[in-house]
């Protein structure tokens, strides 16, 4: 069944806070002439894309999700991602929606409206880079850019039934994007495909390509595997079955660097409520700023990061050392979607189910580990083996989902 057969119709609109109808048009009879001329530029070019509202583009208001932007002056210049893609001849039509500030994984905005999930319409798209997932799930759009803090590109790649990178932090300029966490933020890109992927991937990356070949798949025994709802479980081990029948080699085993460094985070918490409250702290008891993101900056202690960020290092090192280059695998959510009704409620319940839905990309995040999710399963490396990921993932995809270029949504 193709991808859009699968989607329902819905409205996009609140999946857009800026469209770019002049810039559009104008960037799309350049592509169109270059393809009359037989100058095309690359596989990108008059590819349309969307970005998450938290990049500059020139002449436009950055909101960062916020009503407290609203009056802030309009971007000079667009930044160097947008910029990279721009001269790669993609048509950037509009700015996306996202969870206020980029600080919660379930992708509701109470500014700007809900974006609808496409293959979900009473469930959450997944955040923060919600509104980039539905306008690519809901065919508006062949590329959504984002960011990727605590999963914020995964988590919607899984919840609307996309591929969803988080390169490592620094494969791509993260100039002219606004910053939640400055040790944990990634540009991140949502597609359809990771041939699209892999695509913009050639653009952004600042970095020579390392040669990749197949390496063996981890999954790890514990809570990243365990601890998951019984469906997410079984198309899981669908996918780990599939790719053993495949020949992929795929190991089982206990990875105590990722064991150690999540017994940190529960005892400390993660490093991004410490840089969130640095930013939007100021702003925990405003009326004007989302519930659920005032609650999380009220959860700030001024202790609490220290242990984490000594520990961090060592902790990269263990990781490098136990995986020695090979790719892991495991289930990017640990439940299924939720729905828009159970989290909008109950402020309690919106918490703890936050908190539920990132624990496993978050973990990852902290490490630096790029990752690449397809849909239930997510792949990832350690850091700056981007290359060695992509090539895997693009290996796993054509073997889970042969002639497919999109996978079910976890709901």
């Amino acid at each position: 069944m193709k991808w859009l057969d699968r989607a329902e119709s819905v409205d996009v609109r609140t999946a857009f806070i800026t469209l770019l109808p002049d810039r559009a048009l104008r960037e799309a009879e350049a592509s169109a002439e270059r393809h009359r001329a037989n100058a095309v530029k690359g596989p990108l070019d008059g590819v349309p894309v969307v970005w998450k509202d938290i990049f500059d583009i020139e002449g436009t208001v950055t909101t960062n999700g916020s009503a407290t932007r609203a009056a802030v002056a309009a971007a000079t210049a667009d930044a160097p991602v947008v910029a990279r893609l721009a001269a790669a001849g993609a048509v950037s039509i509009g700015k996306t929606n996202l969870s206020e500030f980029a600080f919660t994984g379930l992708g509701l905005n109470p500014h700007f409206g809900d974006p609808v999930n496409p293959l979900a319409p009473d469930r959450v798209p997944g955040g923060s880079s919600s509104g980039s997932a539905v306008a690519v799930a809901a065919g508006a759009a062949e590329v959504g850019i984002g960011s990727d803090t605590s999963g914020s590109i995964r988590v919607p790649a899984a919840y609307c039934g996309l591929v969803g990178y988080r390169p490592s932090t620094s494969r791509y300029d993260r100039g002219g994007m606004h910053p939640l966490s400055p040790q944990l933020d990634s540009v991140g890109v949502l597609a359809r495909s990771m041939d699209v992927i892999t695509a913009v991937d050639a653009v952004l990356r600042t970095r020579p390509v390392a040669p990749a070949t197949r390496r063996r798949l981890v999954v790890p025994i514990g809570e990243l595997t365990e601890d998951c709802a019984p469906e997410i479980c079984e198309e899981f081990e669908a996918v780990v079955k599939t790719l053993e029948q495949q020949g992929f080699p795929v190991v089982r085993r206990r990875v105590r660097a990722l064991e150690d460094t999540q017994l940190l985070l529960d005892e400390h918490g993660p490093l991004v409520l410490a840089d969130a409250y640095r930013a939007h702290g100021h702003l925990r008891d405003s009326p004007h700023i989302d519930p659920l993101v005032a609650r999380r900056l009220s959860r700030y202690e001024p202790n609490s990061e220290d242990p984490v960020r000594q520990a961090l290092p060592e902790l990269k090192r263990r990781v490098q050392s136990e995986l020695d280059g090979e790719v892991l695998l495991f289930p990017t959510v640990r439940d299924p979607a939720p729905t828009v009704e159970s989290v909008t409620r109950d402020l309690d319940v919106a918490e703890a189910v936050n908190r539920r839905v990132l624990r496993s990309t978050m973990l990852t995040s902290h490490l630096d580990m790029p990752g690449v999710s397809l849909g239930t399963v997510l792949l990832s490396a350690t850091t700056h083996h981007d290359d060695l990921l992509l090539a895997t993932a693009t290996e796993v995809e054509r073997c889970v989902l042969p002639g497919q270029n999109n996978r079910k949504a976890v709901r």
